[in-house]
């Protein structure tokens, strides 16, 4: 039998040891949640250490990423590849124990967790893409997807407002294998949380449609054991779970105190706290009994050969079945990819279609979703204007009973309405990408996406597969006047480290961005699309679109046999305005070459040598886009015809005029560049 009080006093002296040796963290959070840790841990969680990437082992997310010092102890002690000396170099350059938790850094952490709230709305997306994948691959006798996802979250992910966002979809979708255990102590940095955070949470969520049980006391291992037996019983709902704790629990001082929090206990409470629990071992020692209790490498691997042939026989039974479901949880996209891309470009090219980049998003997705299965769309009350859906994409539907509702065709639903949740969808999706199996992509006007941006962030960070749809892209969007109009929001997104970003300007750049965007394996991409119509402009060549920028249109092509004078770079709908100041400008007999420039991220990535028979050296460049004008001039403009104030409320070719968004202004302003 196992000794759970000294396998979760384990945890407490590793927490404490760690924050004291680094002088910097969060003990309190883990020496509270120890009890809850060794419940779920020690009882319930289906993992094995030797195989961190097992497709059907639970999730289990920290959501209260600031109390790392818990998920370390714990992957350290079940026994994944984290040895003690990583806990002796928590929070130290290029250790695998960062300050909060960071996928692909640490063996068995499932997600980057630290901006509250967000890890449970990463959880939220998980058990989506697991109840999505069981009911599309599961047959009768084979349930090759099966699994729980576990979050632990404390009063500030409760406070954050996307934790609202998540947990009502969560209701609504019944997803019943998520279970959720929060550490109600009752403390934040600022203190007891009474004064300012008086919710009840039971009730909160009980109207959400989840399963509540508790309050329990958070330190009786048996109690939490029970709550989460009782919650994986329930087949229509996702559960909270209530634990009552104390932060800081076996320290003298410290316990249920803001000083546990945020900083480390100091030697003479670490040494009280030690008496106090009965943990006699030196710093970072650990008995080898309580090693033996905590070793889940027998059972993981035990576990993991279990499903392997539960595998083999699904394989014998349904070898396409397999092999797609291989595929797609290896994140590898289909063998006729290549082509259909290809086929998506050069049909959008012959069509030449007159659209807004929105629509020409939409016929290239119709293509894409109906080749990639594994493809998830959605947007945010906004379907109609951002236009995601498509024939492939039946809307998502959960009934009474908690089953996905199948389409006439036998389908499961593949767009799911978000209902105006943009940082919920942004961080689900996060969700959805981490587990595997879905290539998620979701819908909102560009402007909001500041609703989103920290979850954006949180995706360019874990370098996972996302694609934002963002339309209604600048002032073309006209009367619903500056509070929408996108100003600094493309040249913001473009700040953001590994996200890339396109401003399509015709179909078949659209299409050109979308098959990027799929191949981008360990990046998100933000796509900018227009409300308003745009010509297509006939290419040269569609193979350089996928370099982020190129030679759109030569002086040689009005019929000018003369040396370039000067370039113009646009992107999205502002390359239709390049063009016709390029003819005004040939009338003159001015030689201007149009670049171009779809993706600055990418062009951004391209050889010396490529963006300078782009950019070529000695030639005047003017810049052209509906936005602020800083990020231009990193390219050696003489010019940026921009917008450096807020838009107006007005018709969109009034405020084009306004605004300086014209022919005739592009071309003065090449004019009076070239006279410099």
């Amino acid at each position: 039998m196992a000794n759970t009080p000294m396998m979760a006093n384990a945890i407490r002296a590793l927490a404490m040891d760690a924050v004291q040796q680094a002088n910097s963290g969060h003990p309190g959070a883990p020496m509270g949640m120890a009890d809850m840790a060794t419940a779920l841990w020690g009882r319930h969680l289906r993992h094995n250490p030797t195989n961190p990437q097992w497709a059907d082992r639970d999730r289990f997310v920290l959501s209260n990423g600031h109390g790392s010092m818990l998920i370390y102890a714990l992957l350290h002690l079940t026994g994944y590849k984290l040895p003690i000396g990583e806990l002796k170099n928590f929070r130290q350059l290029h250790s695998k124990t960062a300050g909060h938790p960071e996928v692909g850094i640490t063996p068995g952490v499932e997600t980057t967790t630290g901006p509250l709230g967000q890890g449970i709305t990463n959880a939220v997306g998980m058990a989506l893409a697991e109840k999505l994948l069981a009911k599309e691959f599961n047959r009768d006798g084979h349930a090759i997807v099966d699994h729980h996802t576990y979050v632990f979250m404390g009063d500030g992910c409760l406070m954050e407002g996307i934790s609202h966002e998540a947990c009502a979809l969560a209701g609504a979708w019944k997803l019943n294998k998520l279970i959720a255990l929060y550490d109600d102590n009752g403390i934040s940095i600022d203190g007891q949380v009474q004064p300012w955070f008086i919710d009840n949470t039971a009730l909160r969520f009980a109207a959400y449609g989840w399963n509540v049980i508790g309050p329990i006391d958070g330190h009786d291992v048996d109690a939490v054991d029970r709550a989460i037996a009782d919650a994986k019983n329930k087949a229509d709902a996702p559960t909270l779970v209530i634990c009552k704790t104390h932060i800081g629990k076996g320290s003298p001082n410290r316990a249920n105190t803001a000083k546990a929090h945020g900083e480390p206990l100091g030697a003479e409470e670490i040494k009280l706290t030690r008496e106090s629990l009965g943990w006699s071992h030196a710093p970072f020692e650990v008995p080898s009994s309580v090693y033996a209790d905590w070793d889940a490498k027998a059972a993981g691997q035990k576990a993991e050969a279990a499903w392997d042939a539960k595998f083999a026989a699904y394989k014998a039974a349904h070898p396409e079945l397999a092999a797609e479901f291989v595929r797609r949880m290896k994140g590898d996209l289909p063998k006729t990819f290549a082509q259909v891309a290809v086929d998506t470009a050069v049909g959008a090219h012959a069509k030449a279609e007159t659209v807004a980049s929105r629509k020409a998003s939409q016929l290239a997705l119709e293509s894409f979703t109906a080749a990639l299965p594994e493809m998830l769309g959605g947007s945010a009350d906004l379907t109609g204007s951002n236009l995601t859906n498509t024939k492939a994409t039946p809307a998502l539907r959960v009934d009474l009973a908690g089953e996905v509702k199948l389409n006439e065709e036998g389908k499961i639903g593949r767009h799911i309405n978000y209902g105006v949740r943009e940082f919920g969808m942004a961080a689900i999706m996060n969700g959805v990408a981490l587990h595997g199996g879905f290539i998620p992509y979701g819908g909102t006007f560009l402007t909001f996406s500041d609703y989103s941006r920290n979850a954006l962030r949180m995706a360019a960070l874990m370098k996972l597969r996302v694609v934002h749809v963002f339309t209604h892209d600048s002032i073309g969007l006209g009367e619903d006047g500056p509070t929408h109009q996108s100003i600094e929001h493309a040249a913001s997104l473009r700040l953001i480290p590994n996200l890339d970003v396109w401003r399509p300007g015709d179909t078949a750049e659209t299409a050109v961005a979308w098959a990027v965007a799929l191949q981008n394996k360990a990046k998100p991409t933000a796509l900018l699309l227009s409300r308003q119509n745009l010509p297509y402009a006939p290419k040269r060549d569609l193979g350089d679109i996928s370099r982020g920028a190129y030679v759109l249109s030569e002086p040689a092509d009005l019929g000018l046999k003369k040396k370039t004078q000067a370039v113009i770079i646009a992107t999205g709908s502002e390359v239709q305005l390049a063009l016709k100041a390029q003819e005004l400008l040939a009338a003159q007999k001015i030689a201007v070459r149009v670049v171009s420039m779809p993706s600055t991220t990418t062009f951004d990535k391209q050889t010396v040598a490529y963006k300078a028979s782009v950019l070529p050296a000695g030639v005047p460049r003017v810049a052209v886009e509906m936005g602020v004008t800083d990020g231009w001039w990193k390219y050696g403009c003489a010019a940026v015809v921009g917008i450096d104030t807020y838009g107006e409320s007005a018709p969109a070719p009034v405020l084009f005029k306004h605004f300086g968004f014209t022919p005739e202004n592009v071309a003065d302003t090449v004019r009076a560049a070239l006279r410099k």
